[in-house]
């Protein structure tokens, strides 16, 4: 049976932009991936993701860490850039001193509002960690530790405070909910809402598997158990655990 055809209404701005016949595919690819127009970015990004991401060995370490900051708004000495890492929109991301991003990472940092996503000195983003922006921005600060497979997002808001260690497979989301209010269109159409993102204060610890809903602010020097869903906001020096989250005790 030959399937409907999808109206435009159904689509979402991504989909609609990718759908769209008014843009070439050149054009399309440069406002995905690269951020930039002009064919001086567009080389530059290219040679960095067609012969620099996946090169082997100390060599490519080196040869990363000397050319990726260049394609960066701001990237500081001694970077340590596993490979097939993927950038998207390089221009709207920095990073700090001796900052370390694993094997497999994305960051994606596409968009239209004025932030980014910024990394502060001397993080370090585990294999196969995803930071992505989808308009709104990241920031990450000092010496904090993002373990493997954690997925951040942020349509509004996301903040990490100074020496947080967030541990494997960790779920951070700020903003993405979907109105469920029409019932003539797919909520997959209806427009995005926001409970005004995430904050996590200095030196906390989330551990592995946890979930962060948007709308929630952690109080510094709070400990999240491992597993646990976070859907309101925990103050300072908090132990939480379970689904969703409640605190345990106090550390003082």
């Amino acid at each position: 049976m030959r399937s409907k055809q999808v109206k435009k209404s159904e689509r979402t701005s991504f989909q609609e932009k990718l759908a769209s016949t008014r843009e070439s595919a050149f054009g399309k690819y440069a406002g995905i991936a690269v951020g930039q127009k002009g064919l001086f970015p567009f080389l530059r990004y290219e040679f960095a993701c067609w012969l620099l991401a996946p090169m082997p060995g100390a060599l490519g370490y080196l040869l990363r860490g000397l050319v990726y900051p260049r394609l960066l708004s701001c990237g500081g000495k001694k970077l340590v850039i596993g490979r097939n890492v993927c950038l998207r929109h390089p221009n709207r991301i920095s990073m700090g001193r001796a900052v370390v991003v694993d094997d497999n990472c994305v960051l994606d940092a596409k968009g239209d509002s004025a932030d980014g996503i910024s990394i502060g000195d001397g993080v370090i983003l585990g294999r196969g960690t995803i930071l992505s922006c989808k308009g709104g921005s990241i920031e990450i600060g000092h010496n904090s530790n993002i373990s493997a497979g954690c997925m951040l997002l942020s349509e509004s808001g996301l903040s990490v405070g100074r020496n947080v260690l967030i541990a494997g497979m960790t779920y951070i989301v700020a903003g993405g909910n979907h109105g469920i209010e029409r019932v003539d269109l797919p909520i997959i159409a209806q427009p995005c809402t926001s409970k005004g993102g995430v904050i996590i204060g200095d030196n906390c610890w989330l551990g592995a598997n946890v979930t962060v809903l948007d709308g929630v602010m952690i109080g510094r020097d709070t400990v999240v158990g491992a597993g646990a869903v976070v859907t309101e906001s925990l103050p300072e020096f908090a132990i939480a655990a379970g689904v969703p989250a409640r605190i345990i005790r106090m550390r003082k």
